[in-house]
């Protein structure tokens, strides 16, 4: 048996084998054996192939008869309730597991929700055996970087639709739209509008094309006027429903993408001296615990985030054992919670389409 780093061998290549061969150094092939980061990805996939051509053999990531096993779940922060929900779904999924969790928190505080460079290495040195990203979004080096270091990961809710192969659990966005929106409607609502979250994020944009789609369905006009983008940012959210309530026709009901953003309506309201449901019918996204704190309490969709958590947890440990899941795309479903922040239109409103 040869060690070279923390890769073994027997009677196979050494690594001065596998460098020449890439025609690398090899301090080069060693960092893309032992997983670091700093590596130029060209570079990375000549010695990975040299790796797998010359059949040079690396650790295994996971024993399953080695228990507690390690897992790390990267969040972009832990001061939401969000948060608060993945963790809970996460931590009971992994104690039957198991499974010990390190929680990376904070990873994204550069643009976008990109885990800072360096992560991945710090992943490889604990002797991580999986990841669980919960709205990240990744590049594709880092995407490579994982795959040819044979970590498995799941994303939670991931922020763009991630590559194909790649495993992913969600919420079914598009129906909790279609809900949202056909709730108003058959309060007698036809002028409703959307508070969005990111116009390039997969889960708001599958939620507006369910609010579209049910207007479509109940032949009422699509004005996009209506349609407003706030970027999941309560203060954004206030914003944009005062420039609802100041146009010509303002709207009688708002879909807003998220419970979040719902606080930012509520609060745009008060300031217009209007209320919840009498001037304004509203409908929020998450079932979070604000959605029952405001008053009056909010009628909302219920996505299960916990439920989600652990679904991604119990598909990394099958992944962890050498299994794939036959779809890479797990959805849950979601259902309208009824609250008091809907009601009919106010009388005289004009509800007209």
């Amino acid at each position: 048996m040869v060690r070279t780093g923390s890769a073994s061998v027997a009677a196979g290549p050494t690594l001065a084998v596998v460098a020449r061969e890439a025609g690398v150094s090899v301090p080069t092939a060693s960092k893309v054996v032992n997983g670091r980061e700093d590596v130029a990805p060209e570079t990375r996939r000549r010695v990975t192939e040299a790796l797998d051509r010359l059949g040079y053999v690396r650790r295994p990531r996971f024993d399953a008869a080695k228990t507690p096993g390690l897992v790390d779940l990267v969040v972009h922060s832990l001061d939401t309730s969000w948060s608060g929900a993945v963790l809970h779904g996460v931590e009971a999924a992994a104690h039957d597991a198991g499974l010990e969790i390190v929680v990376s928190a904070g990873l994204t505080r550069t643009r976008g929700a990109r885990p800072e460079r360096g992560w991945l290495d710090k992943l490889i040195a604990r002797g991580s055996s999986g990841v669980l990203f919960n709205l990240a979004e990744l590049t594709a080096s880092q995407y490579a970087w994982l795959e040819q270091h044979r970590i498995p990961f799941v994303m939670i809710d991931p922020v763009l639709e991630p590559p194909p192969g790649v495993v992913s659990v969600g919420a079914a966005n598009w129906h909790g739209g279609v809900t949202a929106t056909e709730h108003l409607l058959a309060l007698g609502h036809e002028r409703i509008a959307v508070v969005a979250g990111h116009q390039r994020k997969m889960c708001s944009n599958a939620r507006v094309a369910g609010y579209r789609s049910a207007l479509a369905s109940a032949g009422i006009r699509h004005r996009p006027e209506y349609v407003r983008h706030a970027g999941f940012d309560e203060s954004v959210a206030h914003r944009r429903t005062l420039d609802l309530l100041d146009l010509p026709e303002p709207p009688t009901a708002v879909f807003v993408c998220s419970d979040r953003m719902a606080l930012g309506v509520y609060q745009a309201l008060a300031e217009r001296e209007l209320s919840v449901p009498d001037d304004m019918s509203v409908v929020g996204f998450d079932d979070l615990p604000e959605a029952r704190w405001i008053s009056p309490a909010l009628t909302t969709v219920r996505q299960p985030l916990s439920e989600m958590a652990a679904t991604a947890l119990r598909l990394l440990v099958r992944m962890m054992n050498g299994d794939r899941p036959e779809s890479t795309r797990t959805e849950l479903s979601t259902r309208l919670v009824e609250r008091g922040s809907t009601a009919i239109p106010r009388q005289g409103s004009g509800s007209s389409g």
